[in-house]
């Protein structure tokens, strides 16, 4: 049990951390690059896609390594999963509010509103990145290092 909840948690974490990379250095910037008006009209399929995904991936992670340290494994699995989890009430109190604005219809998709939104939505969403990318390489650590810990 303790092994395939640090699978699942580790795997979780990875596919979360690689999606907000990409996001993050890739899909943002090119977005940007097209224009602020195409910018802000991509960001709501894209947004409708990822919501669901990403935080399914993040829940399933900290649950999981919850699971993990419940059958035995290292506190740092907790840790590992918390800093993962820390995403959800992040994008809730500090992103959403950013997100709700770029999606409304009333929005000005010309305007230099719409870019400062969707520039400061670039930096918010880094830290998500930063985040799941730290509690990845934990996870990675503690799965190379298991023995020892």
């Amino acid at each position: 049990m303790r092994h395939i909840a640090e699978f699942v948690a580790g795997l979780a974490c990875a596919l979360f951390s690689g999606a907000a990379v990409y996001l993050s250095l890739v899909e943002h910037p090119a977005r940007m690059e097209c224009g602020v008006e195409l910018a802000a009209t991509e960001f709501a399929p894209s947004y409708r896609r990822a919501t669901v995904m990403q935080a399914s991936l993040a829940a399933v992670g900290l649950v999981s390594s919850i699971a993990a340290w419940l059958a035995g494994a290292s506190f740092l699995w907790v840790i590992g999963g918390v800093l993962l989890g820390s995403v959800i009430p992040f994008t809730l109190i500090v992103i959403l509010p950013i997100n709700k604005q770029l999606l409304n219809p009333a929005l000005d998709r010309r305007s230099e509103e719409t870019e400062q939104l969707l520039a400061r939505w670039g930096m918010l969403h880094a830290v998500r990145s930063v985040l799941s990318g730290l509690a990845l390489l934990l996870f990675l650590y503690l799965t190379i290092f298991r023995k020892s810990l």
